[in-house]
């Protein structure tokens, strides 16, 4: 068994990003930036209020009080999308309504509310700074400014970014498709009747969930009876993916076809047995491409117990889909956490054990989502991470854990 950062080092080191494509603004939501954006200007491009009030020269309001208000003449009114047709001359105010640029000669704005009006005359009660209740030019973003990285995930406020600097369109990265098998006799697909001695086929669809979490889109494969030609056959039919998964048939059974079927179709495979439970046995292979010049298609057999497949993705099958679509950051943020109450884990493999998450005077507190068998489906429900434990380990309660997160809390 090797450990499972040796593990990834070698899954990480043959995937290759996807390379990139241009899509519409709001389709680049949730996408890879695959390109540096540079501000070709100022935002805003010039001073504009930030409220619905008057403009004026701060020099014309210095020591007006209550008793001795400013006065000055309204000489004009600009709205939001226009300009002053002149300059502000002193002693004038114009009016001057939310995001409409500042008339030359003016410094700062009075909100409606805290003046009053006598004729065409703007009483002033108080003296009005210069910069008040104004956006500078350029407050938001500077002409030149770096303002987003390539791999970094387009979020609505980078959306918002793009559109604000004219950009109708945007490079991101390729986003990969992935295809998804289970295999096994006992498996009965959704729309089914389940039989003696069968169960419902839960991995194809849990794993294609996560393939979609992790930004990729999944390709169902259905799934594969205990023979190695059927098997053999669905994972050819997959190859035109950018990557492949199968759940179930990796160990040393006779009925474990996977290995077997990846050979017969040239496979090279790089690691089998990772230091972790759940999900021991995982494999972890290259197929040549469909097309020619392609890079190698990646494969993964994951265990076919669904929390072993589950953590299995996780640890391994998640970074390797984040770095061909351009991610920055490929693993799950990880904390320290406290035990909440005892966590065990009996055995020499590491254990990578669901708990749940609450708030505490120390700090986050961990606690075991109940029986941790690698068939206990919901204990992945109930998990807000995974607890790192080494073997032959007991944390006791109070003492520290390392705890990958897998949703924010």
């Amino acid at each position: 068994m090797i450990s499972v950062e040796e593990a990834l080092e070698q899954i990480l080191s043959r995937i290759h990003p996807l390379g990139e494509e241009r899509v519409g603004l709001v389709e680049s939501l949730h996408r890879v930036l695959a390109e540096r954006i540079v501000s070709p200007r100022d935002i805003p491009p010039w001073p504009n209020s930030s409220m619905d009030g008057y403009a004026l020269r701060s020099a014309d309001t210095q020591g007006a009080s209550g008793d001795r208000p400013a006065r000055l003449r309204v000489a004009g009114r600009i709205a939001a999308g226009h300009i002053a047709e002149r300059a502000l001359r002193p002693g004038e105010a114009f009016r001057i309504f939310t995001g409409a640029p500042l008339p030359d000669g003016a410094d700062g704005v009075v909100p409606q509310e805290d003046v009053s009006l006598a004729g065409d005359e703007l009483v002033v009660p108080r003296p009005v700074a210069a910069g008040d209740s104004v956006r500078p030019r350029g407050e938001d973003i500077r002409a030149g400014d770096v303002v987003l990285e390539p791999g970094h995930l387009i979020g609505a406020a980078d959306v918002g970014v793009l559109a604000t600097l004219g950009r109708p369109q945007v490079s991101v990265a390729r986003r990969p498709t992935v295809g998804v098998l289970s295999t096994g006799d006992e498996l009965v697909d959704l729309g089914s009747a389940i039989g003696p001695g069968q169960i419902p086929n839960s991995n194809t669809y849990s794993l294609m969930a996560q393939v979609i979490e992790a930004g990729a889109q999944p390709v169902n494969l259905g799934v594969a009876r205990d023979r190695l030609e059927d098997i053999e056959a669905r994972l050819s039919w997959g190859r035109g993916c950018d990557l492949l998964i199968s759940s179930a048939g990796v160990s040393v059974g006779d009925h474990d076809f996977v290995k077997a079927a990846l050979s017969r179709l040239g496979a090279q495979q790089h690691l089998w047995l990772v230091n972790m439970r759940p999900g021991k046995p995982i494999t972890f292979a290259t197929i040549p491409p469909a097309m020619p010049g392609a890079h190698a298609v990646p494969v993964f057999g994951l265990p076919g117990n669904p929390v072993s497949a589950m953590v299995t993705f996780e640890l391994f099958v998640r970074p390797a889909i984040r770095r061909m679509a351009g991610h920055a950051r490929l693993q799950r943020p990880a904390i320290r956490a406290r035990a909440a109450e005892a966590i065990a884990n009996p055995g020499r493999r590491r254990g990578y054990l669901r708990v749940a998450l609450s708030a505490g005077d120390g700090g986050p507190a961990a606690r075991l989502t109940g029986n941790q068998g690698s068939g206990i489906l919901r204990s992945m429900v109930a998990a807000d991470g995974l607890a790192v434990v080494p073997g032959d380990t007991t944390i006791a309660a109070g003492e520290p854990v390392e705890v990958i997160l897998l949703r924010e809390v």
